[in-house]
């Protein structure tokens, strides 16, 4: 189940900052709500159940302040630190391992949105507008303004965002 997959990527990041929490405690963390509610509504949408659909995404808006589009697509290990503010467009597509912070953006310019590769951490406050590709192993850093492609290996910053390789 996606939405268990989700919640092991959750505790594998919390783990690294030195925590050794359940799944249990996972689960009622900021955020996993919001990640709950999404995934019932990406079910419903696949399942052309729109009628169920719409009111998980009214949901997610209402009790996290957090707007997903019904048709957007995430695969394993989506994760949504702190949901609040964040709004992502039913067109964006992404890979596995995404990690979103509080306030961020990935919206529609002229009818096409944004599509993420796998293992991207988005910083709070970050905007992420238009047809871009962000490649593979990206870190987007907080309030940065995406508007350009992001190739693999790279760190975001900026307004609007200029990047860099990775220093190991």
């Amino acid at each position: 189940m996606l939405f268990i997959d989700d919640l092991k990527r959750k505790r594998f990041i919390f783990n690294q900052a030195g925590g050794n929490s359940s799944l249990f405690r996972i689960f009622l963390s900021d955020g996993s709500g919001a990640m709950l509610l999404y995934r019932l509504t990406a079910f419903f949408s696949d399942h052309n159940l729109f009628l169920l659909a719409y009111p998980c995404q009214w949901l997610n808006k209402f009790l996290n302040g957090c707007v997903i589009g019904v048709n957007a697509k995430f695969k394993d290990g989506f994760v949504i630190m702190h949901p609040v503010g964040v709004v992502i467009n039913s067109k964006v597509t992404a890979g596995y391992n995404i990690t979103i912070e509080s306030g961020v953006v990935i919206g529609d310019e002229k009818g096409r949105s944004p599509t993420l590769g796998n293992n991207i951490f988005i910083g709070s406050g970050a905007k992420l507008f238009g047809a871009i590709t962000i490649g593979d192993n990206v870190r987007i850093g907080a309030n940065a303004v995406v508007v350009k492609d992001i190739p693999s290996e790279q760190t975001a910053v900026g307004i609007p965002a200029r990047f860099f390789k990775h220093k190991i």
